[in-house]
């Protein structure tokens, strides 16, 4: 499987990232991290305890690692729970629903983060 392979599996935006990274193997390196980063956890532990301030520091975090990989609407979805959480913002969205948009986003992930591993393993064997 290619790098533009992987990002039409996965729904991403393989230009964006192009663009920012300028070559398809640094595209490559920094995706296959993303799927060992722990990102995701960390979202999952803030929502468990609804903690607003780590809510609001995993979800920017995954916003700027997700846009800067090209993961266009993964991005997206982290940015509506960051400018939920923003310090100094007054929450618009009762936790319920804030449950379901972090259940949401933690699907999306997983699901992004399999077509991540399929990527490596393909790539582990045509080495």
């Amino acid at each position: 499987m290619t790098t533009p392979e992987l990002y039409e599996l996965i729904g991403g935006n393989y230009e964006h990232a192009l663009q920012i990274m300028r070559k398809d193997k640094m595209i490559g390196k920094y995706v296959l991290k993303l799927g060992s980063s722990d990102l995701n956890e960390r979202l999952r532990a803030a929502a468990e305890s609804m903690d607003a301030a780590q809510i609001f520091e995993s979800a920017h975090a995954m916003k700027g690692v997700c846009g800067n990989l090209g993961l266009d609407a993964l991005a997206e979805a982290a940015g509506e729970i960051t400018e939920e959480f923003r310090p100094g913002s007054v929450r618009r969205l009762p936790d319920d629903e804030v449950r379901a948009k972090l259940a949401a986003l933690d699907a999306f992930y997983e699901r992004t983060l399999e077509g991540i591993r399929r990527y490596e393993t393909e790539l582990e064997e045509q080495a």
